[in-house]
């Protein structure tokens, strides 16, 4: 990419070719080149980013408690994939949570939010009832992100 800006001004970039928005914004940055950047867009970009890894916090706390209730509920189909699954899971969340350390502050509410998603889930792949599963989570924030722990019955 050529040291010059687009012949069309960052702003439309972004409607037509985010790839390129997200080079010219950086390129334009790093330059110093602040008032041809796309502000608007590119404040909401970076708001995003947190949101995104919020979301991956909630969604990989869901999976572990997915498979934590089914390696407690159903001891007897304990299964080295559950428990693949469990340490993948935790992995890729001690990754994100050391790259944003402040989103561990979120892992409480995120368990709230999440849990009775993770019970659905679980209740739909063992065949168990909901009501099998408490109706609050059983395991601490400090038990999920734990890559020791796993429940027993």
């Amino acid at each position: 990419m050529s040291a010059k800006s687009p012949v069309r001004p960052v702003a439309t970039l972004y409607e037509e070719d985010f790839a390129l928005w997200a080079e010219e914004t950086g390129r334009l940055l790093r330059q110093g080149r602040f008032s041809e950047l796309d502000i608007e867009n590119l404040a909401e970009e970076v708001a995003d980013m947190a949101k995104r890894d919020k979301r991956e916090v909630e969604n990989r706390i869901a999976v572990l408690i997915q498979h934590l209730l089914k390696w407690e509920h159903q001891a007897g189909k304990r299964s080295g994939s559950w428990e693949a699954t469990i340490i993948t899971q935790r992995a890729e969340l001690d990754r994100v949570l050391e790259q944003s350390p402040s989103l561990r502050r979120s892992v409480p509410e995120a368990v709230a939010r999440v849990y009775l998603s993770a019970v659905r889930s679980a209740a739909k792949e063992t065949g168990l009832p909901e009501k099998t599963f408490p109706s609050e989570c059983p395991y601490s924030p400090e038990q999920i992100l734990d890559a020791t722990f796993l429940p027993s019955r």
